[in-house]
């Protein structure tokens, strides 16, 4: 939760210090008023694809949003923190199913975001795809899941990885009724 605060009020900071309105951001990054909203009151925060297109709407790194107190040497992020759920978000009621640890949220100037992402089981199978510009990897680090992209659908097992654009619609999730874990390593270009 303290995540979510510290990336609604920094998104609110950079929009107001800009002289940006509400339903300019909106239009601008194609993210809807009601969900900015949500964000910057830190009631809801959804996961990447609206994040980056607030960051490139407002000419900032995705990881403005994340660097709480920055550090320019290595950034270690310990087991015991993940397991604590420092860090930990979740996402809007859209993706109930999903929670996530940032990695790298301290890191300076990165160019890519690194997350540990669990998926629950979720029985909703009306899903909507996503984009977004830059490129994704996802390593399967326990369970399965089920990476819709573009026209395709692949389910990957405990080990197997995938790389691809995600300018291409995506969507990933469970692929069965037992809860998935992934190491998702995102590049966005500034």
């Amino acid at each position: 939760m303290e995540n979510q605060i510290y990336t609604g009020v920094k998104i609110k900071s950079i929009r107001e210090e800009r002289g940006i309105s509400l339903s300019f951001l909106s239009e601008k990054s194609g993210v809807d008023a009601d969900v900015l909203s949500a964000i910057e009151s830190s009631k809801g925060l959804s996961f990447v694809e609206p994040l980056v297109k607030i960051a490139r709407a407002l000419g900032v790194r995705l990881g403005t949003f994340l660097e709480e107190q920055a550090q320019n040497g290595p950034v270690v992020t310990t087991h015991e923190q993940v397991k604590l759920g420092l860090s930990m978000g979740s996402t809007t009621s859209k993706r109930k199913d999903m929670h996530y640890c940032s990695l790298t949220q301290s890191k300076a100037g990165r160019c890519m975001e690194s997350f540990e992402i669990v998926f629950e089981p979720s029985a909703d199978s009306d899903f909507v795809l996503s984009s977004h510009e830059g490129e994704e990897f996802l390593y399967v680090l326990e369970g399965a899941v089920e990476i819709n992209y573009g026209d395709d659908s692949y389910t990957l097992k405990t080990g197997d990885s995938i790389y691809y654009d995600s300018i291409v619609a995506h969507h990933v999730r469970c692929a069965n009724d037992n809860k998935a874990k992934i190491l998702a390593v995102i590049y966005t270009p500034d």
